[in-house]
């Protein structure tokens, strides 16, 4: 027969290994809050297993009341833990309500009315019902997307339940061997082993979770622009791909506009690198201003963005290209004093099925807008027309026409 009592410790053990880890990783990553709650989880967990094993010292059931009411609050660490992780509110109120009520349960069950069947029955309830409300987040997509580490948390916390179900159901109506923490036997150690297996897989799936979290951020971090904030030119280059392709599919145009602050490189040298950096700052500011959801704004260059317009036309680029054109020039108005004032010229082209599904080409006529926009005398925008089709062989500034605008 297993030995429960090496099995508790054993239990111990791991959760506080587990509360180690995680201390670690809030230690590392701040911004990553549910560890906190799993952290307090792990350890109430260890807290709560090692008071009720003093009963096995005391020959009382005290600790066993107290210990079990830890591991009750401890599980509703844990499904706080989910919902910070998924961005939902804690429920600090309902987790003391729902922990009180629980000690209120054992306590009745123990000093008032004693009966076993009624403690297992009040514990295994309040141990599977935090559980069975964190299954919606668990199993459900985010953003589209299913999280692998989120599922396997959520089908280990299916089997828990289905543990507690179990056992209350065995208690309450005499079937198999007694499963109460009071007498030891084979199949009560063969519970808490599993039980121990199965803590350890959730948390391996919380920590997946948290991997996959943090390689999201990467990988955010890896398509931004560190001064300004807004993407870089790898991400605008996946966007231009992908956007492509589907216009391609779909035969719906977009429109990329080409932006330069004119006379930065003379911004740097009069007033300094910093005045420049907060020039570039400010312009990313004021563009957003004037773009829709979904537009996307890059900075692909020192002084050099592109802003990609998905299911937009040649003449909605125009007129975002207008809008932007105008509040630098607003803004320039109204500098004073040591205010550096901006403006920008706009080159402006659309998708067609010519261009294909590489954007190069696309680029390239907004280039090609953007230099006759400069020629021109600067603060303004060009819309560079692709009709009639490119040849491949050509670029595309040899062979359209070009409509200009100020």
């Amino acid at each position: 027969m297993l030995n429960v009592p090496t099995l508790w410790t054993a239990f111990i053990v791991n959760f506080l290994a587990l509360g180690l880890i995680w201390t670690y990783i809030l230690h590392s990553y701040p911004s990553l809050t549910a560890a906190r709650y799993w952290t307090g989880s792990a350890l109430a967990l260890a807290a709560g297993t090692s008071i009720a094993m003093l009963m096995i010292v005391t020959e009382s059931l005290i600790p066993m009341l107290f210990g079990g009411t830890t591991v009750v609050f401890a599980t509703w660490l844990t499904v706080m833990g989910i919902r910070r992780f998924y961005g939902e509110p804690v429920l600090w109120r309902q987790t003391a309500a729902m922990t009180a009520l629980t000690f209120a349960g054992l306590s009745i069950f123990l000093f008032g009315y004693d009966s076993a069947t009624a403690r297992i029955l009040t514990f295994s309830a309040a141990q599977a019902l935090p559980l069975a409300l964190s299954l919606k987040l668990l199993l459900s997509k985010q953003d589209g997307r299913a999280n692998g580490g989120a599922r396997l948390a959520g089908g280990v916390a299916i089997v828990l339940i289905g543990t507690c179900a179990f056992r209350a159901l065995g208690k309450l109506f005499q079937i198999g061997a007694d499963f109460s923490f009071v007498h030891f036997n084979t199949p009560q150690s063969i519970m808490i082993l599993a039980q121990l297996f199965l803590s350890m897989v959730c948390n391996f799936g919380f920590l997946l979770m948290a991997m996959d979290r943090l390689r999201n951020e990467v990988a955010d971090l890896a398509l931004m622009d560190d001064l300004t904030g807004v993407g870089n030119r790898r991400q605008l280059l996946q966007r231009l791909t992908e956007e492509c392709a589907r216009s391609d599919r779909n035969n719906q145009a977009f429109a990329l506009l080409v932006v330069d602050l004119d006379n930065f490189k003379m911004i740097n040298d009069t007033h300094g690198h910093a005045a420049g950096d907060a020039c570039l700052q400010h312009f990313t500011l004021m563009a957003q201003t004037r773009l829709r959801p979904g537009d996307l704004l890059a900075r692909t260059g020192g002084d050099e963005f592109c802003i990609m317009l998905p299911a937009s036309t040649l003449r909605e680029g125009a007129m975002i290209a207008r809008r932007v054109v105008e509040v630098c020039r607003e803004d320039a108005a109204g500098c004073a004093g040591t205010e550096v004032p901006l403006s920008v010229s706009i080159g402006v082209a659309q998708w067609t099925r010519e261009i294909g599904v590489l954007p190069d080409r696309l680029i390239a006529a907004a280039d090609h807008a953007l230099y006759v926009a400069k020629k021109e005398g600067r603060n303004r925008y060009a819309v560079y027309d692709l009709s009639p089709p490119l040849a491949p062989e050509l670029a595309p500034v040899q062979t359209q026409p070009l409509r200009r605008h100020a």
